[in-house]
């Protein structure tokens, strides 16, 4: 490529201290079995290089790993307790509120604990809550104002 190639497409520009992309997402769980089982059999999500003590999920361009909550803490060096709003939320996008209604129905049907009904929100979208295993929230939303690229991610520009 010569003298002028570039060295990647993560390369970091000039003055920039990090690129703007989330790579992964790590849940500190209570319970590893349930919350693999949660993710794996009640949602369908498939684990990918499948690991002891571990579970990974391809989401897109973003990876969501669970990880003992505990070993999770101790490997950040913070103090594992906590309870209540953990302070953000989780999301999936569909295309339709119907689909939200879908996805959420299919959800109650397996016993997943539903937080928000479906519903008009004041941001001009529909959304609902449910809770996994350990309490994270996640949204399942219909925004008429993010449309998806070509990949299914959310397209912002």
């Amino acid at each position: 490529m010569g003298t002028g190639s570039r060295r990647g497409m993560y390369q970091y520009e000039r003055n920039q201290v990090m690129n703007q992309h989330l790579h992964m997402i790590t849940l500190g769980v209570q319970d590893f079995e349930v919350s693999k089982k949660f993710y794996a059999e009640t949602l369908g999500w498939k684990i990918s290089r499948p690991q002891e003590g571990i579970a990974f999920f391809q989401a897109g361009g973003v990876v969501l790993s669970i990880y003992p909550r505990e070993k999770l803490a101790e490997d950040a060096l913070v103090e594992p307790q906590g309870q209540g709003f953990a302070g953000f939320t989780l999301a999936y996008n569909t295309q339709s509120e119907a689909e939200v209604d879908e996805i959420i129905r299919d959800l109650k049907a397996k016993g997943v604990k539903i937080l928000k009904e479906p519903q008009k929100v004041f941001w001009g979208g529909y959304s609902s809550y449910f809770a996994d295993p350990n309490g994270y929230c996640w949204e399942v939303a219909y925004n008429p104002f993010f449309p998806f690229d070509e990949d299914g991610n959310l397209k912002l520009e």
